[in-house]
């Protein structure tokens, strides 16, 4: 029997492609894909000329196509994807031939580092069908001529790239394909004409493609069979035009990042993922949200993030039962979050943040038990948290409150959600004791989680080109400002209490949660010592702790933290040296201000008991009491003695009066006045 098809696939080999294989020259398919290959592809692997299909996809290949690939004659399928290759692509590919005249017909050199123009090596492939390069360095101009003789192409995928398409306004291309994706390339400022004629489309990316059109009419209509739509991060602008009858039907809408206004278009029950955010959409969401009441809607993923959208939110969410991520963060909306929001039994991320809301924390959301993410943040909402949201919210592992008027204690409750990773409760007017029951906030107290770097909602339908999931982003205030966290938010552990009116100690318990990253505990009147226990904290990676009445000195522990970036307890009444550790000398003195140390960064000498000669005062410079003593009294006896000679004439002449009687008898005992005395006892004796 003579071995033809040999699938090696997902190995862990760590070596280059085996040796042992150059010598099957009956092989027509081989596969080793996903099998940690490393090092070149040796020249040896032209020997094998009956090969039909090549599949050395996602490993870690490197330097360049090796030009005994040219004798594979009968090569069709070429998958070098998710490797290291570079170098331009060799012109031999574009003659990939066998004596039935048979091109290559499937080619994926996917994320890759390859440069150069490559349609100058591939453009003669007239059998080609399906073409991969996105990902990689390429460059150049494509012109008509280019892509002329790739008259069998069906899906092309060049996204990612550097290329510049220069056509006629009048060109139709020669072939039809059902997949386009052409993102990063320079194609506009006009809407592609082109694209017209292309009615076998499925799937069209034009994202970041230098657009600065509008949306033509004939768009909808010439393409009513898209499956996929990206338009975002381009400069379309103009209003959505659609109506009941011809809403968008397109399953995945990504409009994102554009100049759109008007009111919200029209949707139909085919759409399952609709991304608006950073447009100009304004007036209210009503029509858009009510509008649908013959059937429930399909709508998986909703981004209305950064529009105009103003008014109450519309209280038609019953109509929308699949949907698993809201976004309406950063519009106008006023009013309370409305109660059949709670019908969402499928909700996992909702974010409202940054809008005009007002009311008490929303009770219709106890019914929301699949919510991992609520982002409440920089609104109006006031009352206390109630206790169900611990007890109901079990799984959720982001919680942001930033920003609102929120009061009362912190509750227990909170503590049961194991899986919290970001609690953020900074700037609002809650007060009591912070928890002690923090340490059993388990996701915080593991030190090496295997998780993945992102958090993701998951859908329950999955359709051919849209995601069964999204990735959940919010905005933290880390390090000392606000950033975007998505794609490694699944990384990041956070406590913030900052700005409150919280009371009491720092719990000692707190210091279990050894996977915690970020504490900012700053801006409320805690009292009492830092604990002790906080060196055991080696996840930490910024400590806050600013702003407080907190006494005792800095535990000395506090030096084990080799990831600490950044460290603040200035203002408090800390006391005594500063710890001597390898990031704590390098932080700005600024840091340690306000309080009773001394010691580097601080310009103040310790003596050899650890106290200071001098202490930062409430604006932070140094201060010698003695002489501020010494100076006071100084002008306040200067002032007793010369006031009253100022004031009374009489004392003035008896005081100066006194004076020169003084002087008179100094003088006088210098010049000798007292010798005559001396003489006469003498002359008597004699």
């Amino acid at each position: 029997m003579i071995l033809q098809n040999l699938d090696l696939s997902g190995n862990s080999f760590s070596s280059s492609i085996p040796d042992c294989l150059y010598g099957l020259h009956r092989l027509k398919s081989l596969e080793i894909h996903s099998s940690n290959l490393h090092g070149t592809i040796s020249d040896a692997l032209g020997n094998l000329t009956s090969l039909v299909e090549l599949h050395l996809s996602n490993n870690q290949l490197e330097g360049t196509i090796p030009t005994s690939l040219g004798n594979l004659t009968s090569l069709f399928a070429l998958y070098l994807s998710y490797n290291q290759l570079e170098g331009t692509i060799p012109t031999f590919l574009g003659n990939l031939r066998n004596s039935r005249e048979i091109d290559l017909t499937i080619l994926n050199l996917s994320i890759n580092k390859f440069s150069g123009n490559p349609f100058e090596s591939l453009g003669s492939l007239s059998k080609l069908s399906s073409l991969w390069i996105d990902g990689n360095n390429f460059q150049g101009v494509v012109k008509e001529d280019d892509l002329a003789n790739l008259t069998s192409l069906t899906v092309f995928d060049a996204s990612g790239n550097n290329f510049t398409l220069k056509v006629g306004p009048n060109w139709i291309p020669n072939f039809q394909l059902t997949f386009l994706d052409v993102t990063s390339w320079q194609i506009g400022p006009n809407f592609p004409s082109w694209i017209q004629s292309q009615n076998k489309l499925l799937y069209v990316g034009l994202s970041n493609t230098g657009i600065l059109d509008s949306i033509p009419t004939w768009f909808w209509e010439a393409h009513s069979q898209l499956l996929y739509l990206n338009l975002s991060h381009n400069h379309i602008h103009g209003e959505l035009v659609t109506t009941i009858k011809n809403p968008i039907s397109i399953q995945t809408v990504d409009l994102s990042t554009n100049h759109l206004c008007g009111k919200l278009p029209y949707l139909s029950n085919d759409v399952y993922d609709l991304d608006l955010s950073t447009n100009s959409f304004s007036e209210s969401m009503q029509d858009f949200l009510c509008n649908n009441q013959d059937k429930p809607m399909q709508l998986e993923f909703l981004n209305l993030a950064s529009n105009n959208l103003s008014g109450e939110i519309p209280d038609c969410w019953i109509n929308w039962p699949f949907l698993v991520k809201v976004n309406l963060q950063s519009n106008h909306f006023v009013g309370n979050i409305p109660p059949s929001m709670g019908s969402l039994a499928d909700l996992q991320s909702l974010q409202i943040r940054n809008n005009t809301l007002s009311g008490i924390f929303p009770t219709s959301l106890k019914k929301t038990g699949q919510l991992i993410s609520l982002d409440l943040g920089e609104n109006n909402l006031s009352g206390c948290i109630p206790t169900w949201v611990g007890e109901k919210l079990s799984n959720m592992k982001i919680l942001r409150l930033r920003s609102n008027s929120f009061s009362g204690h912190i509750p227990n409750e909170i503590c049961q959600m194991s899986l919290l990773q970001v609690l953020d409760l900074a700037k609002n007017n809650f007060s009591g004791n912070i928890p002690s029951c923090f340490r059993n906030l388990s996701a915080m107290t593991l030190v090496n989680r295997s998780t993945h770097p992102g958090i993701y909602s998951q859908a329950p339908n999955d359709t051919q080109f849209s995601s069964v999931s999204g990735i959940v982003s919010v905005l933290l205030w880390l390090k000392g400002r606000g950033d975007e966290y998505g794609n490694i938010l699944g990384l990041v552990t956070s406590i913030d209490l900052s700005s409150n009116k919280l009371l009491g100690k720092i719990p000692r318990e707190i210091t279990d949660l050894n996977g915690l990253n970020f504490l900012n505990l700053s801006h409320n009147q805690l009292i009492g010592p830092i604990p002790e226990g906080i060196g055991n904290m080696g996840s930490l990676q910024t400590i806050d702790f600013s702003r407080n009445q907190i006494s005792g000195e800095i535990p000395p522990t506090i030096s084990n933290l080799s990831f600490l970036s950044m460290l603040d307890v200035s203002y408090n009444h800390l006391k005594g040296k500063i710890p001597t550790g390898t990031q704590l000398q390098t932080f700005d003195a600024s840091s340690f201000i306000g309080n009773n140390l001394c010691g580097p960064p601080l310009p103040i000498n310790c003596s050899s008991n650890g106290k200071t000669h001098s202490y930062e005062g409430s604006h932070g410079h140094g201060v010698n009491w003695f002489f501020v003593s010494a100076t006071i009294g100084f002008i306040l006896g200067f002032w007793i003695v010369i006031a009253p000679l100022l004031i009374c004439r009489s004392w003035r002449y008896a005081y100066f009066h006194f004076l020169d009687h003084v002087w008179f008898k100094l003088q006088s005992f210098r010049s000798g006045v007292f010798l005559p005395k001396l003489c006469k006892c003498s002359s008597t004796n004699g």
